[in-house]
């Protein structure tokens, strides 16, 4: 007698998932391609002051040509998602890599074709959105398939952390670069590594063979496992798949607009001419680049460590799911606000650091909470969600940039961020759950 088709994928699930060392070195080469996915993602924020000088641009220019990145983004994550589903995240992580790579290199030749460099940065920036919408939600897939559910918490964190850790590295050798070489060197930085990531994951981490097939799956189009059907009206019936696509939503937003705006934000509130410590124009942007982020490696890990602690300690799993959010999306929001109440130039590199710090919190809440209510199709799951997110971040972005031109005021975004995080983290206290809802109903509690 053949087991029911849930208790089947339950069996074949683990028997696929990764052993130990396995899981190692698979998690610190997706650490350190979610840090060059960052890398890539965040040249352009820590070149838009230099690069509107040079072409003329206004803030309202600015916004479109950082804003268009997120045109692109959101209209792969589904496709990411169910791509990672059914050939496997790890090859669609790879392709896509190798693709923004080679454009983030191409960048300073392609806004120099011609006098149009609005039209041409804002076309780059769409295309590298295309190629890096895939990431997470094949990411997301590939982990909830690989993984065991006790250890998700922690291996979404580590490898989450890849995110401040990129934006780290950008803050901190794209600030040098950008002073000793010009803007053009950070792109080519940036996309060089990611082609040599690429690389070393082709030639130690991935079979030739099964790159190979994923490629022939996705030329003829055909179907590599029988359970890679979304049940699509089992999912969306379910308050608590509408929960965690609205706090992630609200979660992405709110972090793409400070991921945006912020080293504007600093370079404009705080002029060499008004502030007398530290010394060296270089040196604070060095500083505003780079301590935000390197407070939020520490928090992403310890957030995960904690997640994971207090599950096996007998909490329950929405609990310590909602605790995260408060921590991810109710305090950090806090500390945004105070971003806009304070002419202090260390209170605001404090304030801004404990909000992108806590942020990483959500790692082990809505973003594993995925992975608790779909494992089987989590990818998909997290393409819609992210797809929201990333809709969210274009108007989100967008509409900083006019609050800033028309206002003048840098406390109407911090404002619009505490706004955005507080509907998300109050619909996902009211609805969040952590039963799986993939499964038939009369599997649901197995």
């Amino acid at each position: 007698m053949q087991p029911p088709p849930d208790e089947a994928r339950k069996n074949a699930a683990q028997d696929t998932q990764w052993s130990r060392p396995e899981c190692q070195a698979w998690t610190g080469a997706l650490l350190l391609g979610t840090c060059l996915l960052y890398c890539a993602r965040v040249s352009m924020p820590v070149c838009s002051v230099s690069m509107s000088q040079d072409f003329g641009w206004n803030k309202k220019e600015a916004g479109i040509v950082l804003s268009s990145f997120f045109w692109g983004y959101c209209l792969t994550q589904i496709v990411g998602g169910h791509l990672g589903d059914r050939i496997g995240g790890e090859k669609v992580i790879l392709l896509s890599a190798s693709a923004w790579g080679f454009i983030t290199a191409a960048t300073p030749m392609l806004a120099h074709l011609g006098s149009t460099h609005l039209v041409f940065m804002t076309f780059s920036r769409i295309l590298t959105g295309l190629l890096q919408g895939v990431y997470f939600p094949a990411l997301t897939s590939l982990l909830s398939q690989k993984v065991r559910e006790s250890e998700r918490g922690f291996t979404y964190s580590t490898v989450g952390a890849g995110s401040q850790f990129g934006t780290l590295v950008t803050g901190a050798v794209g600030s040098l670069l950008l002073d000793w070489y010009g803007w053009q060197s950070v792109f080519y930085f940036s996309g060089g590594l990611t082609l040599l990531w690429v690389c070393y994951v082709y030639r130690y981490l991935l079979s030739e063979q099964d790159l190979i097939l994923a490629l022939g799956v996705l030329a003829q189009g055909l179907p590599m496992s029988q359970h890679t059907k979304v049940p699509w009206r089992q999912l969306f019936r379910k308050p608590s798949v509408w929960a965690v696509i609205f706090s992630q939503l609200s979660s992405a937003c709110s972090f793409f607009i400070l991921l945006s705006w912020l080293p504007t934000f600093f370079k404009e509130t705080f002029p060499s001419s008004k502030v007398g410590w530290p010394p060296g124009s270089s040196f604070r942007g060095w500083i505003f680049n780079v301590v935000p982020w390197l407070v939020a490696i520490p928090a992403s890990l310890f957030s995960g460590f904690l997640s994971d602690h207090l599950i096996s300690q007998g909490y329950r799993t929405i609990t310590v799911r909602k605790f995260m959010q408060v921590m991810g999306l109710g305090l950090s929001s806090i500390f945004a606000l105070c971003l806009g109440h304070t002419s202090s130039f260390c209170k605001s590199v404090v304030f801004a650091s404990a909000s992108i710090g806590l942020q990483t919190f959500n790692h082990s809440g809505i973003s594993v909470n995925i992975q608790d209510l779909a494992p089987s199709c989590a990818g998909f799951l997290f393409g819609v969600a992210n797809t929201a997110g990333a809709l969210a971040g274009v108007v989100g972005v967008c509409l900083g940039g006019y609050l800033i031109e028309t206002t003048g005021s840098w406390t109407s975004v911090f404002n619009l961020v505490a706004a955005i995080s507080s509907l998300g983290l109050c619909t996902f206290l009211v609805f969040g759950q952590a039963k799986r809802v993939d499964l038939s109903p009369a599997h649901e509690d197995l």
